[in-house]
């Protein structure tokens, strides 16, 4: 740090999250001294259609912030850093919110990331093959902005893109709010827009997909400005949003990341020399971050661009200025876990049970597994139930979004203990499409030697063995365990001038708190599974194949 006082020094990081809004107040060392949250609305008025509001997410926002630095002397504060889900905001000439519905509902003007309603344009767009398209993979995903935006033109040209004057990625809007600026993060722009940090943007792109209005302006619906994450945006921390927030007015504000990239961020700097992780074999391009929330997110990143058939990128400078960054993906986890916990007969039971004993119901369900096995490993109860994941598509290593969920070796069993062994196989899936994401990665040129977890299933113990078990890597945990919001602190801590680069801010305020090894003596039981694992996914594309012929 520059900064050499023995005086309070904090940060603000505010994440936005696909449910939540959290805040924290972070100290200089990247300790979490105090922390918030609360809910967001979020609409889903047909399938696959996911909306939000942003005036609903800004409020949570100032809040929150409000409760959590009252008592702070604000000369303390130096720094603010926000993190969004990639969520597209639309906005009208006005900076007014514009509906992005048939309903005309202006509050809901927010679609989010998760949101499939683009499916058919995002075919459309993968068939042009555009030079773009290799940056992503080869194949865009339909949670990305270009698709979300064909959408709204084609079908609601008068109600919304007519009267369009904003399209923000939801980190950016957060900024724009914050400081009046419409500079947009190199984070936003180049993973979920298609920009390049060389090039710019590419007109014969977007005027091939059938969106050449999106060029007039210079592009000034979408960003013209751009700021590497963790920079200081424009005249900092405005007087009405200071008002809104209980910040001081002038406050450093840093250009943001996308939530997964500030996990990222928060995790994968630690040094891990006094666990004899450290030296040649372990560099910071040997880590995999892997977030896991709602959906989850594995980051790796290189001195080279490594172009991966199936992961995003290679993205230059969008999380850690200088690097290139691949990530991979999958697009339900935390939620899939919930669906087929919650879908199952045996629901009311496990919730009975697990209230009756003060326990979570996933702490309940990780020790019912340990009282039913009878001998060996907890993970060998599922070796007659395989899942394929995909219920929400395939964002990774197939970039399929027709994919679906598989569940075999079911029984007429809906007792307590098949629930709690289909919820271990669900999560020993998740566990398994990481490993074909990992490989996926390491064959096309990575090398990879630890994962590195945040977010909410970190927390859990069994999801957090089952990755180390079935990849074979060890498994770093944060000494913080709300790595996301330390990534949004670190951007605030770098606006502030306190440290240099956002490389000496990850080296000073991530810290490891435990690494988990793998049980390698179970390494051919989990080879096995893997095996299994893939076949599934040959076979559903059989079956698809079959039923389309029809």
């Amino acid at each position: 740090m520059q900064r050499q006082t023995e005086e309070e020094v904090y940060y603000v990081g505010i994440d936005v999250g696909t449910a939540s809004v959290r805040v924290a107040l972070v100290d200089q060392f990247g300790t979490v001294v105090d922390q918030m949250e609360q809910s967001i609305k979020i609409w889903e008025p047909r399938p696959d259609h996911y909306e939000q509001s942003s005036d609903d997410i800004w409020a949570a926002c100032c809040r929150v912030t409000k409760q959590i630095v009252h008592s702070k002397d604000p000369r303390c504060i130096r720094g603010l850093g926000f993190d969004a889900t990639c969520s597209l905001v639309a906005l009208d000439t006005q900076f007014q919110p514009l509906a992005v519905n048939p309903e005309g509902e202006h509050m809901r003007n927010v679609i989010m990331w998760m949101d499939h309603r683009a499916g058919s344009q995002v075919d459309r767009i993968n068939r042009t093959n555009h030079k773009v398209l290799r940056y992503v993979g080869g194949v865009m995903s339909v949670e990305m902005q270009p698709p979300k935006l064909l959408w709204l033109k084609e079908n609601l040209l008068e109600e919304c893109w007519n009267k369009s004057g904003q399209f923000f990625d939801l980190p950016d809007f957060l900024t724009w709010k914050a400081t009046g600026d419409t500079t947009r993060s190199f984070c936003t722009l180049v993973c979920k827009w298609t920009y390049s940090l060389d090039h710019g943007w590419d007109d014969s792109f977007w005027k091939e997909i059938g969106l050449e209005d999106i060029c007039e302006g210079n592009y000034v619906k979408i960003g013209n400005q751009v700021m590497s994450p963790g920079a200081s945006i424009g005249n900092c921390l405005t007087a009405a949003a200071a008002k809104d927030l209980g910040l001081p007015e002038g406050l450093a504000v840093a250009a943001s990341l996308i939530d997964a990239h500030a996990g990222g961020l928060g995790v994968i700097g630690a040094s891990l020399k006094e666990y004899g992780l450290q030296g040649k074999h372990h560099p910071i391009t040997s880590r995999l971050a892997l977030i896991c929330g709602t959906s989850s997110c594995h980051m790796g990143i290189s001195e080279k661009p490594i172009f991966v058939s199936g992961v995003w990128g290679p993205y230059y400078s969008a999380m850690i200025p200088g690097l290139w960054l691949n990530e991979g993906g999958q697009s339900a986890t935390g939620k899939l876990i919930d669906h087929v916990v919650r879908g199952h007969s045996a629901f009311m039971e496990l919730e009975t049970e697990s209230k009756a004993r003060g326990q979570h119901i996933y702490t309940y369900l990780n020790n019912h597994l340990d009282q039913i096995k009878k001998s060996g490993p907890v993970g060998f109860l599922a070796a007659d139930l395989h899942v394929w994941p995909d219920f929400h598509g395939n964002r990774s290593p197939l970039a399929d979004l027709t994919m679906k969920g598989m569940v075999v070796g079911l029984t007429l069993s809906k007792s307590l203990d098949d629930l709690a062994t289909l919820y271990l196989a669900t999560i020993q899936a998740i566990a398994l499409g990481t490993r074909y994401i990992l490989e996926t990665m390491q064959t096309a040129g990575h090398h990879i030697s630890t994962l590195h977890l945040c977010g909410g299933l970190s927390k859990n113990p069994l999801f957090v063995q089952m990755h180390a078990d079935i990849t074979g890597l060890p498994v770093v945990l944060s000494k913080e365990v709300e790595s996301v919001l330390v990534g949004a602190a670190i951007l605030g801590a770098c606006a502030s001038g306190d440290f240099p680069s956002i490389k000496e801010a990850m080296e000073k305020m991530s810290k490891v708190g435990k690494i988990i090894f793998p049980n390698y003596k179970d390494k051919s039981f989990y080879d096995k599974k893997y095996e299994v694992f893939l076949k599934l996914s040959a076979h559903q594309k059989e079956y698809q194949a079959i039923m389309g012929s029809m």
